[in-house]
């Protein structure tokens, strides 16, 4: 019997069980790549380094951009074996770049527990951060060895890019925080998204994934999936750091507003709140974040609520969704049906479906 097509699948499967399917293959992916992972830190050094750099690896991860990396590389041919040390090298990214979200952030919490700056200081936290982005060059540097230098060096551009663009999407929020600023719409938010968490954690992993099994650079429309994905993603990030349970979220809710970041739903709200709510809002987005108390927080999250910018936003997360699905479909016509395509097609679903 001929097997089911991955196409046709996403829209006729029973959502609890894909859902489920989802996360068993997610957890596959996961266990390939966590070995890698902890095999890249070094087992001896100084006191308060790579036994530290060792701590947010250490606690539970979903792995998604790493799983999305060999999923890809599968996907179009190559062989999961072949991508282990650049999916690893994208984790330990990720990794790098929670350490100073965490401080940028003054986060309290990471994966449920105390941020590394949190429990150790700032200083040691940013050398632990510095640390696990030179292990993640290493292993990319490795892969010359093992792919050769065509597409060793393709990776390696496409690792520079990330770079770049993931920073300047950091400065834009960064720069809208401490601006104080109240101008924006979805488009800029849209395009700080694009840089921010698109690039290094779809984008990024689609690109390389695609480079290890064809070595050569991937059709344009893997950018565009990219990009969907990513702001649908993030945008559900966002609602779950206001509406979800702290157990599945594993950071403080809340924390987004304490910090003033420009959400969706916050420029919604400052688009469409009563200009005496808009006022208010702006000054208390204007104090220091110790001045932004648990009664300022509920009073926004109340002005969401009540201007819809809640359900804005989720009606965005699953627009941008259903157009990663159709260009996902696009750039995957002419893959053979298999587990790593038909788990490429379901992380639309999965990243607005999700609770944590």
């Amino acid at each position: 019997m001929a097997a089911r097509s991955a196409e046709r699948e996403p829209a006729h499967a029973d959502p609890a069980e894909r859902g489920r399917r989802f996360e068993r293959q997610l957890g596959a992916y996961r266990r390939r790549v966590r070995p890698a992972v902890m095999s890249a830190l070094p087992r001896r050094g100084p006191a308060g380094l790579y036994e530290l750099a060792a701590v947010y690896p250490g606690r539970p991860w979903k792995g998604l951009r790493s799983a999305l990396c060999l999923a890809t590389c599968e996907a179009f041919g190559g062989r999961q074996d072949e991508a282990l040390r650049t999916a690893a090298a994208i984790e330990l990214f990720h990794n790098a770049f929670l350490v100073y979200d965490d401080i940028q952030d003054d986060s309290e919490l990471r994966r449920g527990r105390p941020t590394l700056h949190g429990a150790h200081g700032t200083g040691v936290a940013l050398n632990v951060g510095n640390a696990t982005t030179l292990l993640a060059m290493q292993q990319l540097l490795a892969n010359r060895r093992e792919l050769g230098s065509r597409r060793a060096e393709l990776i390696a551009r496409e690792s520079d890019r990330m770079m770049q663009v993931t920073l300047e999407g950091q400065a834009m929020e960064l720069g809208w925080i401490r601006s104080n600023a109240d101008g924006l719409t979805p488009r800029d938010y849209l395009r700080m998204c694009l840089k921010k968490t698109s690039w290094y954690s779809f984008i990024y992993p689609l690109r390389v994934g695609a480079i290890i099994a064809q070595g050569e650079l991937p059709r344009e429309r893997l950018l565009r999936f990219g990009w969907y994905l990513g702001a649908a993603f993030q945008i559900q990030d966002d609602i779950l750091n206001l509406v979800g349970r702290q157990d599945d979220y594993g950071k403080e809710i809340g924390g987004d507003l304490r910090e003033g970041k420009r959400t969706l739903m916050l420029t919604h709200l400052m688009a469409h709140g009563a200009p005496r709510v808009r006022r208010h809002l702006i000054e208390l987005l204007g104090r220091p974040c110790d001045r932004r108390g648990p009664p300022e927080i509920r009073w926004i999250l109340g002005q969401m609520v009540e201007a819809g910018s809640i359900d804005f936003a989720r009606r965005a997360a699953r627009q941008l969704a259903g157009a990663a699905l159709a260009e996902g479909h696009s750039a995957l016509r002419g893959v053979a049906d298999g587990d790593a395509k038909r788990f490429i097609l379901q992380m639309p679903l999965y990243v607005v479906d999700r609770q944590r």
